[in-house]
């Protein structure tokens, strides 16, 4: 059979059924039930770590609506065969993900939130057609499927649904709740006080949770995604048999992200085993309570990347997948001297910082503390060492694909707060011909910049695109002109007048001469100018980078 991976399915039967690849995770299915007496299970990783298709892969199990038992044949679980009689489709299931509900007001994210629930009791009406369920609870299924339900109703919707459950089929309900936060998550990214909902919204989830799980007779047990454990009071106050594992425990540490072991099964498997390495460079490197892992996202990208063409370099997949505006925050807080810190992390080094896996959305930015737990919970950093274990924890940056976003984010706060007086004088100088002037200004401003040692050409490519976008000049980067891609193009068009400069990263400092003279062979070589029909005045550079330091030369 041919080896095929789904990128971005998280439906466990269609996954199975299309016979993707499958990195194999039931096992948690018995450990959680047949090991713990957790009524209610809290599991808070990163995004793009498999919790939705986790959260499916269980629905699957245990709901009583399906039949999965050829899903699981040939899995782990399969090897329990009494545990499997005992627990597979024998209990009704509730399934509801908060992924979307989200928006710039309360009103806006209320409403995804009715919409998620009316569609959740969309799905449900044929298990309660011609059922004796209470007449009341029917009402309100009727006004939460149309959308109409009142805010109580809302709050107590959850447990109304299990109830109903419990009417039809006699079995207390499983609950499967994924992606809890996201609504406090939006709630709390608002930095004025017209827009900040997240009290509001705190008030609606904290009564769905609370209704759903303190007390409720129908529950047989819940399990619960997402990516930060907000704190118990604000929460899960109240909660019986509540258990919380998040990056920093040992327990289940294993079964979110793939083990090195099952990175290379997969890729024996797809036939591409010598991309081992670059993948373990790039997308390995998180430390989950004593367990390595590499993030499934990327490897399942990369990895239908290889199949197609077996020589693809790795990329960047992860940064478009969240919001990466907490570091660039973080770094922009004059209040945190965080610039040493980050220079260490940037030149693959460690910090030991305090931190809380109990937070709050509307207090995340409230300490330096808090913003290192924040980026630890989310997967920009993680635990340096897997016996780590307290309160204190040292810290690194996990791979090359993670340090790549802390260099986008070193630059774009580069761009939001270098000297404008500077950057006149740096556009003179270079139509003016000034080698000296021009080297001069370019060292001084990666001066002014977070220092680090594992530069990439890449890096100076967007220091020097940034330096040039917003002061009133077409700024092209990498684009096709003549017969090659010129780093950077500045056009004056008013003046009919262009700069193009060639750079080049210098492996040592002894190089940069070499490397300058290069570059501009490259430009006469590749006829950059030859695309630029029409300007009068074309001024060439070729720039040789070294850490810090710069030598630039003029055609």
């Amino acid at each position: 059979m041919a080896f095929t991976v789904s990128v971005g399915e998280v439906d466990f039967a269609a996954l199975r059924k299309e016979k993707a690849y499958y990195v194999d995770k039931t096992e948690l299915i018995y450990e959680l039930v047949n090991d713990t007496k957790n009524k209610v299970t809290l599991f808070t990783r990163p995004r793009r770590f498999g919790k939705t298709l986790m959260m499916s892969m269980m629905e699957n199990f245990f709901s009583i609506r399906k039949e999965s038992k050829a899903l699981f044949d040939d899995l782990n679980i399969a090897r329990h065969a009494s545990f499997c009689k005992e627990w597979m489709n024998q209990y009704p299931v509730l399934f509801v993900s908060f992924k979307d509900v989200e928006g710039d007001t309360f009103e806006a994210a209320f409403s995804m939130l009715k919409t998620k629930l009316a569609d959740l009791c969309k799905d449900l009406v044929s298990v309660f057609e011609g059922s004796s369920v209470d007449q009341d609870d029917e009402q309100i299924f009727k006004a939460l499927k149309a959308g109409i339900a009142k805010e109580n109703d809302i709050k107590s919707s959850l447990k109304t649904i299990m109830r109903m459950m419990y009417a039809v089929y006699g079995k207390k309900v499983i609950l499967l709740i994924d992606e809890y936060d996201v609504p406090l998550a939006k709630a709390g990214e608002s930095d004025t006080a017209a827009n900040n909902y997240y009290p509001k919204m705190l008030e609606i989830v904290r009564a769905i949770m609370s209704t759903a799980l303190k007390d409720n007779e129908f529950l047989q047990f819940s399990i619960i995604t997402g990516c930060l454990r907000i704190a118990k009071e604000s929460i899960f106050s109240g909660t019986n048999n509540f258990a919380s594992y998040s990056v920093l425990d040992e327990r289940f540490s294993k079964y979110f992200g793939f083990l090195k072991e099952e990175v290379d099964k997969m890729l024996e498997a797809a036939d591409r085993s010598e991309a081992a390495e670059e993948i373990k460079e790039w997308y390995d490197g998180y430390i989950f309570g004593d367990s390595y892992m590499y993030c499934p996202w990327d490897v399942i990208n990369h990895v239908s990347a290889l199949v197609y063409k077996r020589n693809t370099k790795p990329k960047n997949y992860w940064k478009n997948t969240s919001h990466n505006a907490i570091l660039l925050t973080f770094v922009k807080r004059t209040e945190f001297d965080v610039a040493d810190k980050f220079e260490t992390l940037l030149n693959g080094g460690t910090i030991v910082q305090k931190i809380s896996d109990e937070l709050t959305y509307d207090t995340l930015h409230s300490s330096e503390e808090n913003l290192w737990s924040v980026l630890l919970m989310t997967g920009y950093i993680t635990k340096a060492d897997a016996e780590e274990d307290g309160e204190t924890v040292s810290l690194r940056i996990p791979n090359r694909e993670i340090a790549s976003i802390f260099e986008d984010t070193v630059v774009k706060y580069f761009v939001e707060t270098v000297n404008g007086d500077q950057i006149n004088k740096l556009i003179t100088a270079l139509w003016e011909k000034d080698e000296a002037g021009v080297t001069r200004i370019i060292s001084d401003l990666l001066w002014d910049t977070i220092s680090y040692n594992d530069y990439h050409e890449d890096y100076y490519h967007a220091f020097l695109a940034g330096v040039f976008v917003g002061r009133g000049y077409n700024v092209e980067s990498n684009k096709e002109n003549g017969l090659g891609r010129p780093d950077i193009l500045l056009k004056d068009k008013k003046n009919r007048r262009a700069i193009i400069i060639e750079a080049k990263h210098s492996q040592k400092e002894a190089d940069m001469e070499k490397d300058c003279k290069e570059a501009l062979e490259q430009i006469i070589t590749e006829k950059y100018a030859e695309g630029l029909k029409g300007y009068e005045q074309i001024v060439c550079y070729g720039a040789a980078f070294y850490q810090k330091q710069v030598k630039v030369m003029l055609l």
